[in-house]
C-alpha cells in the first residue's frame, strides 16, 4: 500500500479530525510567487489546517483558464514545506492521482463535474486502490443524491477509509441569488445517510461573490457542517479564476473570527428539559398535520371520483391559481415565506393529482 510519509501521515490524521477544520488558499495556483506567498499569509492567520490549491480547473467552456497543469504541484509541494501545512487538489483522472501523490499532496478531493461521471469517478478510484490517503468527494453539478452516494461507494470500495463530503451547492434553472443554489436539504439528507462522516461546506462556489460568504458559512455551521472550504488568493481581483469569489488570508481570518461557533448538544439537564418539552409540542402538531394532509387526500379522491364521472380533466388552472393566491395571502399575514409555501403546495397538488389520475383511470 502507498502511505504518506509518517510526518505527513500523522499531521493529516491530526487535522481530520479536527473539528471545525479550515480548508483554504487559491482557486487556481498561478505562479510559485503567487502559490507561496498565500500560503504563508494563510499559515500567519493561525486560523486555516489544509491549504487546497486549483492544479488542474475543469471549466464550463473551453477557453478559459484551466489550471497550470502538473508543473504547479512542486509549487504546492514548496509552500507546504514553508508553512507546515498539509496540502489537497482536486484530481479528476488515474494520471492527475498519480502525479498528486508524487508531489506528497496530503489529501484530495474529487470535484463536481467529476462526481456527476460515473466513469471518471471509477477510473479515479482505480487509481487509488492501494493508497491510504483522505479523500473528500464534492456533490455532483445537478441535484441528485444517487450520484454524490454512488461516488461515495466506488471509493470505499477502492479501500479508502477516510472519505468527506463536500457541499458545493447545485446548478439550478432561474436561481439568480447564488452560483449553485445550495438546497441544503439535499446536504441534510447526506448527512443523515452517512452518520459521522466528515461534511464540509464550499461557500466560495455556492455564492461565486464574496460578499455574502459570510451568511453561508453561518448557515453551515448553524447546521453542524464540520468545516468549510473557502477560496482565498493574496491579490483576489487579480486572480486568473473565480476572482469574485476569493477573499484576501486577512479577511478569511476575519470571516472565522466573526462566525459564531455553536454546539449540537450541551450538557443541561435544564436545556434538555426545555428542549424536549419543544419538541414535543412539535410532535402533536406534526401528528395533527399527517392526519389532515390524509383527510385532504381523500377528499380530493372524491372529487376524481367526480371529475371520472363527469368526464372533466384533473388538473383545473383556474383553480389551482386560486388556491396560490389565497395561500399567498394568508401566509403573507401568518409570516410564512413564498417559497416555503410554494414548495409545500406543490407538493401537495401533485400528490392530489396522482391520487385523482389513480382515481379515474383504475
Amino acid at each position: 500500500m502507498q502511505t504518506l510519509t509518517s510526518e505527513s501521515s500523522s499531521l493529516i490524521l491530526e487535522k481530520w479530525e479536527k473539528r471545525p477544520i479550515i480548508i483554504s488558499g487559491p482557486c487556481s495556483a498561478e505562479t510559485e510567487e503567487q502559490m507561496v506567498t498565500t500560503a504563508q499569509q494563510l499559515a500567519a492567520t493561525g486560523k486555516v489546517d489544509i491549504l487546497r490549491a486549483g492544479i488542474w480547473k475543469p471549466r464550463t467552456k473551453p477557453g478559459m483558464f484551466e489550471g497550470i497543469g502538473a508543473k504547479g504541484l512542486p509549487w504546492l509541494q514548496q509552500a507546504k514545506k514553508l508553512t507546515g501545512l498539509p496540502t489537497t487538489v482536486e484530481v479528476a483522472t488515474g494520471k492527475q492521482v498519480q502525479d498528486a501523490l508524487t508531489f506528497d499532496v496530503d489529501m484530495l478531493w474529487i470535484g463536481a463535474r467529476t462526481t456527476v461521471n460515473p466513469f471518471s469517478v471509477q477510473e479515479v478510484a482505480d487509481a487509488l486502490r492501494g493508497v491510504d490517503i483522505p479523500v473528500l468527494i464534492k456533490n455532483p453539478i445537478n441535484p441528485d443524491l444517487e450520484l454524490w452516494s454512488g461516488a461515495v461507494e466506488r471509493v470505499a470500495r477502492a479501500g479508502i477509509s477516510r472519505i468527506g463530503l463536500i457541499h458545493r451547492g447545485f446548478s439550478s434553472y432561474g436561481n439568480t441569488e447564488f452560483r449553485n443554489a445550495p438546497m441544503w436539504h439535499l446536504a441534510i439528507e447526506m448527512k443523515r445517510r452517512n452518520p459521522g462522516m466528515l461534511m464540509i461546506n464550499d461557500p466560495s462556489h455556492i455564492c461565486g461573490r464574496r460578499d455574502i460568504l459570510s451568511d453561508v458559512a453561518q448557515k453551515a455551521i448553524d447546521l453542524d457542517f464540520d468545516g468549510l472550504m473557502i477560496e482565498s488568493h493574496m491579490d483576489p481581483d487579480k486572480a486568473w479564476s473565480d476572482a469574485k469569489q476569493q477573499v484576501t488570508p486577512a479577511r478569511l481570518a476575519e470571516m472565522i473570527d466573526e462566525i459564531k461557533w455553536r454546539m449540537e448538544d450541551v450538557s443541561s439537564e435544564t436545556f434538555h428539559a426545555a428542549l424536549d418539552k419543544l419538541r414535543e409540542q412539535i410532535n402533536h402538531i406534526d401528528d395533527e398535520l399527517m392526519d389532515l394532509l390524509a383527510q385532504r387526500m381523500r377528499i380530493a379522491e372524491k372529487i376524481g371520483e367526480y371529475k371520472r364521472n363527469n368526464s372533466v380533466t384533473i388538473l383545473q388552472t383556474n383553480r389551482w391559481n386560486q388556491i396560490l393566491d389565497k395561500s399567498f395571502h394568508k401566509a403573507d399575514k401568518l409570516g410564512l415565506s413564498r417559497e416555503f409555501v410554494t414548495r409545500y403546495l406543490d407538493a401537495v397538488h401533485m400528490e392530489s393529482i396522482n391520487r385523482q389520475n389513480n382515481v379515474m383511470n383504475n
